[in-house]
């Protein structure tokens, strides 16, 4: 039997944005790169916590220049020309992803009013810091944000979550959902037993999923 929701947490980049993904498949197609092929230079196996420069960097252990080089040095092992400052100037410029989902934005906001505790855990870049930030009230939403660059610990290694499930005192996990928009993530998060939705496309499909999951 599920227990009573007490803690709604979430992913940020996909979630509260459009997917940095798509963006990447985008780069990848102007390039005549199969997506695949693309996501792995740029993001390595993002299902997996490994050595690749992104998820390094993302671990907080490099710098954003530092990774920028690796990933170029990837790219031109195949005779390609693959610059993340490039790729994440287009991101910047597209705003639509932000815009389509600020339901979510809204209904994080009555969750704390009805007295749910909210947080998020985002696998994110120091150098970003300030700018994802910027894009929604992050402090007037959320009671913490665990960031994969400060902890150094990135999904969908299960520690991260134990460091939101620390956050929340005696609120155990059956009485969290999360909503990510990375099965790999949502996976990790089950597996520790917490509740978990994939978010998609469909913003409000979403908040209809977690409103039934929050009348159990």
């Amino acid at each position: 039997m599920l227990e009573k929701i007490r803690a709604v947490l979430f992913d940020f980049g996909g979630v509260f944005t459009d997917s940095p993904f798509h963006a990447v498949h985008d780069f990848g197609e102007e390039l005549g790169v199969e997506p695949v092929e693309i996501t792995r230079i740029v993001f390595g196996s993002y299902e997996h916590d490994g050595d690749h420069p992104w998820h390094q960097l993302e671990r907080g252990e490099i710098t954003l220049e530092n990774a920028r080089n690796q990933i170029l040095g990837l790219g031109q092992k195949l005779d390609l020309q693959i610059d993340i400052y490039e790729l994440f100037a287009r991101m910047a410029g597209n705003n639509a992803g932000a815009d389509q989902r600020k339901p979510l934005v809204e209904r994080v906001s009555s969750l704390r009013q009805e007295g749910y505790t909210t947080g998020i855990i985002t696998n994110n870049v120091k150098e970003f810091g300030d700018g994802w930030r910027s894009l929604i009230p992050v402090d007037e939403l959320f009671d913490f944000v665990v960031d994969s660059s400060s902890v150094g610990i990135r999904k969908p290694d299960p520690r991260i979550f134990q460091l939101a499930l620390e956050q929340l005192g005696d609120i155990s996990p059956g009485q969290v959902v999360f909503l990510d928009d990375y099965q790999a993530n949502v996976d990790a998060a089950r597996d520790l037993g917490l509740q978990a939705i994939l978010v998609g496309a469909d913003v409000l499909a979403d908040i209809e999923t977690l409103d039934a999951l929050l009348l159990r």
